[in-house]
């Protein structure tokens, strides 16, 4: 059980647009214990959040159509349909990242969450200040652009996938590829960089906005999740190789 008094404590910094104003988000919270439902609720409204609850998967999937959320927090384990199924219902529609609030830490589920779509993970017990930065950093990446470095071309070709910057999407073989924003973020990391092997750590801190926070497993869930996308054979990738012992690479 999540500790409330360890939730009361819970800070978030969302003023974007300077001192005296206030950027407001919004968060739908699909939660089946009421306990921990109502404490993140409470505290992250104190900290300027709206934020929406859902007490099993059908009622968050009708109240995502509903209210648009900038961020879903979604149980994995719900009392009617499973967080992987409603993931894969909001990923039909939306791009909205969704963070995994699961009290699995099996390696199975965490793949099984990204595969439905989901950008990142914490675990119960919630660790509010882990929550907190995992929550801005998300929020961060979808309300900001990276630039590209100088070089960068408006249009990458790599192999038969093409990334289109000016438009944000990658087409494969002329057909487009969909992706959430963090992938479409690793996969333009990789081309940024390519020849070049890039470790998870520095992964995690480019595309993710983490230094310290970071699992291994977040970075090689994305690259398989990618790879099933643009690769003609994920198994046995020719775009993204796996360097042993020391990250990934894009091939030239």
């Amino acid at each position: 059980m999540t500790n409330v008094d360890d939730l009361c404590a819970f800070s978030v910094t969302i003023c974007s647009l300077g001192a005296d104003c206030i950027a407001m988000f919004t968060l739908l919270f699909i939660e089946d214990d009421e306990a921990i439902r109502t404490a993140l609720r409470l505290v992250l409204e104190d900290e300027g959040y709206e934020v929406a609850v859902a007490d099993d998967g059908e009622t968050g999937i009708k109240m995502f159509g509903q209210i648009d959320p900038d961020l879903v927090l979604l149980d994995l384990r719900l009392p009617d349909i499973s967080g992987f199924e409603v993931c894969r219902a909001i990923r039909r529609t939306s791009i909205t990242p969704v963070i995994m609030v699961t009290a699995q830490t099996d390696t199975s589920d965490l793949v099984n969450g990204f595969d439905a779509g989901a950008d990142d993970y914490v675990t119960k017990p919630v660790i509010p200040k882990e929550l907190a930065a995992r929550i801005r950093a998300a929020l961060r990446r979808t309300q900001t652009t990276e630039p590209s470095p100088s070089n960068a071309k408006s249009l990458n070709k790599i192999g038969d996938v093409e990334i289109d910057r000016n438009m944000s999407i990658v087409r494969k073989n002329g057909l487009e590829v969909a992706l959430t924003k963090t992938e479409y973020r690793l996969l333009v990391e990789f081309a940024d960089h390519p020849g070049m092997v890039l470790s998870r750590d520095q992964l995690l801190e480019r595309v993710w906005g983490y230094e310290y926070l970071g699992d291994s497993r977040l970075v090689d869930a994305h690259v398989r999740r990618l790879r099933v996308k643009i690769e003609t054979q994920p198994d046995e990738p020719t775009m993204i190789v796996t360097v042993r012992g020391m990250g990934y690479r894009l091939l030239k």
